[in-house]
């Protein structure tokens, strides 16, 4: 009779355990497709609790930040991060997710800090080159930020955004020519990208006095979603 009643206990102990686990994935579930759906804050609850049993969760804990800075938290979502970091000082991913959050809360002088201990830890990381570019862009130092964007094009020749930023450092610097051609392969390897059509239209109105390739820029990019470009049409007087 003991032995069964151990048997019983044993079962039910693996039943609850296992009843724990899935609902611990669910809530991870859950959170993931809130924060992919746009749910910031459902996202932020779903993933606050299960970091809580999970704190070392990297994916939740990166999907946790992202949906607190897109809800305006900024420093709650660098804090979240830097938890992370405290468990794993090495971890690129929250590295990197730590570096955009500075950026964004205007810190690039500590953004551009971490971008740098990224390459450090692997020269080949392109988004650490792409975003180290953008913020020496932003600090006015572009020749540097030449040398890392043009490092992270030819490590991730398919990211839009590598060209998209590289073109805002030459039409900074006045180099109409290389900034359309850099706009140009941003949309060519991402169409959808509505800043590379924004960008190349102001171009083509403000500085090459081109206004038919810049309305078709413009619409293209109003289509995508840029809200600016549909401003510009409307200064334009068209539809």
């Amino acid at each position: 009779m003991i032995r069964w009643y151990r048997i019983l206990a044993a079962f039910f102990l693996l039943s609850y355990l296992v009843s724990g686990a899935w609902a611990a994935e669910d809530l991870l579930a859950q959170g993931l497709a809130a924060q992919k759906a746009g749910k910031h804050e459902q996202a932020a609850e779903f993933l606050g609790k299960y970091l809580k049993d999970h704190p070392e969760a990297v994916e939740a804990r990166r999907a946790l930040a992202q949906a607190l800075a897109a809800m305006g938290h900024k420093s709650e979502a660098l804090a979240a991060v830097e938890q992370g970091l405290s468990r794993d000082p090495k971890n690129i991913p929250l590295m990197l997710s730590r570096g955009s959050l500075l950026a964004g809360l205007d810190r690039r002088g500590e953004a551009i800090a971490v971008f740098t201990k990224v390459i450090a830890l692997n020269h080949k990381n392109a988004e650490a080159y792409k975003e180290r570019g953008d913020n020496q862009a932003q600090e006015g130092r572009f020749d540097e930020a030449m040398k890392d964007l043009n490092q992270a094009a030819e490590l991730a020749p398919k990211d839009p955004w590598v060209f998209n930023k590289r073109g805002m450092v030459w039409l900074c610097q006045g180099n109409y020519t290389q900034a359309l051609a850099d706009f140009g392969t941003a949309i060519q390897v991402g169409p959808d990208l509505p800043h590379a059509y924004f960008f190349r239209g102001n171009v083509y109105r403000h500085h090459l006095n081109q206004p038919d390739k810049a309305i078709a820029d413009y619409q293209q990019a109003c289509k995508l979603g840029h809200p600016l470009a549909c401003r510009e049409l409307e200064k334009m007087g068209v539809k």
